[in-house]
């Protein structure tokens, strides 16, 4: 199991035409293969802040989601909203639930 966490920092303003046009992306990426979590959250103390949170089987599942067209399509139309982006992929050897 791994863990991505894409951090959007976008235009001030740019917010809702960003989420609409993640909508798509988040919905196709759903329906991939070994997925478990694709969701976009919204900063409370940042408006201009949005995190994507995923959970993804294998590494595999995540490159074949990354060189998918719907993300092409994202990172294509989103481009004019955002300043930066950061991805962490996080491979955990153990994780506490609490």
């Amino acid at each position: 199991m791994i863990y991505v966490v894409a951090t959007f920092h976008l235009h001030p303003g740019k917010l809702e035409p960003f989420v609409v046009a993640a909508h798509a992306a988040i919905d196709a990426s759903r329906r991939e293969t070994g997925c478990f979590l694709y969701d976009l959250h919204a900063s409370v103390t940042d408006p201009d802040r949005v995190v994507m949170l995923e959970q993804w089987e294998t590494r595999e599942a995540l490159d074949r989601h990354l060189s998918s067209n719907h993300i092409a399509n994202f990172t294509h139309t989103n481009k004019p909203y955002v300043v930066s982006v950061k991805v962490e992929v996080i491979h955990p050897q153990r994780i506490e639930v609490l």
